[in-house]
C-alpha cells in the first residue's frame, strides 16, 4: 500500500506541481505519530494539496465518499494508495473501524469534517462529528488545516496547517452533545487559520 501511494505520489506530483503548486504553512505542526487531519473542503483537488504540502514522508490514509470508490480505475487506485470509503449519511460500521484501526495503528486519518464541498469557501461553523469520535476514541489529536477556495494556475496555493489539540470529555465515553462542541471548536480553529494564508 505504501509503495503503491508512493508510485502514484511522484507520478502525479510533476503535473500538479506545475499546474497548481502549493505552500505549506506551519508544517512543523504535524504531530509524530497518529493525528487526524481535518481540512476544509471546497474542491475536489483539495486531498491533493493536503498530501503534496505534507511531503512524501508523510502517508495518511484517507476516507473519501462511496461514490467516488465506485468509479471504475479511479476507485481503484484510490484503494490501492491507501483510501476507504465511507458511505455518507449512513451509520458506516466497516468505514469507522477502518479509521480506528488506522489511528490506533500509529497512522495519520485524512478527511474533511464538514462531509461535503462549499465552492464558495464558506466553512460550516458545526461541522459533522467523525472526527471529533475518532479523537475520543483513540486519543489522537486534530490537526486543523486552511485550504483558500480560491486555487489560481501556475501560483502557489498556501496549506495552513494549525495545532495540534486533543479534545476533552468528562468521561470515558463522549455524548453527542459533547462530540458537537469539538466539532465546532474544530471548525472555528480551521476558520481562524484563514488569516495565515493571506
Amino acid at each position: 500500500m505504501k509503495t503503491f501511494f508512493a508510485i502514484i505520489y511522484c507520478v502525479v506530483w510533476p503535473f500538479f506541481n506545475l499546474f497548481h503548486p502549493c505552500k505549506a504553512i506551519g508544517r512543523e505542526n504535524i504531530p509524530e505519530g497518529a493525528a487526524i487531519l481535518c481540512p476544509n473542503h471546497t474542491r475536489m483537488s483539495d486531498p491533493f494539496f493536503v498530501i503534496y504540502a505534507l511531503g512524501l514522508k508523510i502517508r495518511p490514509r484517507t476516507m473519501a465518499k462511496a461514490e467516488l470508490m465506485r468509479v471504475p480505475l479511479i476507485g481503484w487506485l484510490l484503494k490501492k494508495a491507501g483510501v476507504f470509503a465511507v458511505e455518507r449519511g449512513k451509520s458506516d460500521v466497516g468505514a469507522v473501524k477502518e479509521a480506528i484501526k488506522c489511528l490506533k495503528g500509529g497512522d495519520k486519518l485524512l478527511l474533511f469534517p464538514e462531509g461535503t464541498r462549499h465552492r464558495d469557501g464558506t466553512i460550516d461553523e458545526s461541522g459533522k462529528t467523525g472526527a471529533a469520535m475518532f479523537a475520543v476514541r483513540t486519543g489522537a489529536p486534530l490537526v486543523p488545516i486552511f485550504i483558500p477556495a480560491e486555487k489560481r494556475w501556475f501560483r502557489p496555493t498556501p496549506v495552513v496547517f494549525g495545532q495540534p489539540f486533543f479534545p476533552q470529555v468528562e468521561g470515558r465515553r463522549a455524548s453527542a452533545d459533547e462530540y458537537k462542541v469539538i466539532a465546532k471548536e474544530l471548525m472555528s480553529r480551521i476558520a481562524a487559520l484563514e488569516e495565515l494564508a493571506r
